[in-house]
């Protein structure tokens, strides 16, 4: 990849759901933050590429923030499988040891008929390496913009799923000649 490339990731606003669901793909995002939508877009490059997540939240939020997105599958959330749907305070009550389990190692442990965070991060990496030299936002979930620290930082996926990563929060990252620049982590602009 020839030249640096300056990334602005932005996680997508509120999902307009039910509060702890794993959500799924068409999950509508709640855009009533207008105040931070304003904010967010001043922040931005005029003059960016655009990208996003296909799923439903993001596309809105990208939109709601005057883009015009290129739809990349690398950058979705991590695949929860068969708990997509479903509520954590349902699977703590009734999948005992299963749920348990998985969060003892949530970076390789994989819901059953999902992916592990480790799995996102090899995608996002994908997603990353078809970005050119330039300006981008990309507005994505806050697994996918962890997996990006991951990768940036060089950290194991065990370190990076520390990171909050807040909703309508602007993430900078720099892909230099050089390696990697973090700008900044989980701002939220005003």
């Amino acid at each position: 990849m020839e030249g640096e490339t300056f990334l602005w990731l932005i996680r997508h606003a509120v999902v307009d759901g039910v509060t702890g669901t794993i959500h799924a793909p068409d999950a509508p995002a709640d855009l009533s933050d207008r105040a931070q939508l304003e904010a967010l877009q001043r922040h931005l490059p005029r003059e960016a590429a655009s990208y996003a997540s296909p799923w439903r939240r993001t596309v809105e939020t990208a939109r709601a923030l005057g883009l015009d997105p290129v739809l990349v599958g690398e950058f979705s959330e991590q695949d929860f499988g068969d708990w997509t749907g479903r509520r954590h305070d349902e699977f703590a009550a009734t999948c005992g040891d299963a749920y348990a389990q998985f969060w003892n190692d949530p970076a390789r442990a994989r819901p059953p008929g999902g992916e592990s965070f480790e799995d996102q991060v090899a995608r996002v990496r994908l997603g990353l390496a078809r970005i050119g030299a330039g300006s981008a936002t990309l507005v994505v979930h806050s697994g996918t913009i962890r997996a990006a620290l991951c990768i940036a930082l060089d950290l194991t996926p065990q370190a990076a799923l520390r990171f909050v990563i807040d909703p309508l929060s602007l993430t900078r990252i720099d892909r230099l000649a050089t390696g990697w620049r973090v700008v900044s982590v989980n701002q939220r602009v005003a």
